[in-house]
């Protein structure tokens, strides 16, 4: 069974721990990842009008996505912290809401994958709380990576 992928945070003895990077090359790394936010289009309307009561839900987005990419190593137990060279959340009007998108980079050992979903879903978590006023059942949802590039697995991208 020398073909089956490794779970890399599993030891030979099937005990969690957290992967050694130490001797890996300091190389360049960035991920995209995503994240829908399902509502009514009346609560899209108001959200991308600028017309909610607690302010403006956009930036408040984009800055709690900026927060969950630098917080992730402190939420996701065996994620390493890391050097974040850039975030950038982005929150764009879709039919039914809104989709978010973060890309993280960095220049280190190990990957920002992690970084960008966490920063999309914390994103997306914030947009509900901006919004639930209006209209409760809105659906958070379909966190994925999207895109990454850099160190040894080189680059991938959803098909």
């Amino acid at each position: 069974m020398a073909d089956e992928p490794k779970l890399t945070h599993l030891s030979a003895s099937g005990e969690v721990h957290m992967v050694d990077v130490g001797g890996k090359e300091l190389t360049d790394r960035t991920a995209t990842a995503e994240a829908l936010v399902l509502m009514s289009d009346q609560t899209t309307e108001t959200l991308f009008g600028d017309t909610l009561d607690k302010g403006d839900a956009l930036a408040a987005a984009r800055l709690a996505g900026i927060m969950g990419a630098k917080r992730t190593a402190e939420l996701i137990p065996l994620c390493h912290p890391i050097s974040i060279s850039s975030v950038n959340v982005e929150v764009v009007k879709i039919a039914g809401g809104a989709r978010i998108e973060a890309t993280v980079t960095t220049n280190g050992r190990t990957g920002v994958e992690m970084e960008a979903m966490t920063a999309v879903s914390v994103a997306a978590l914030t947009l509900y709380d901006m919004v639930k006023g209006v209209e409760k059942g809105v659906q958070v949802g379909s966190v994925r990576l999207i895109h990454k590039a850099g160190g040894r697995s080189g680059e991938w991208r959803r098909p």
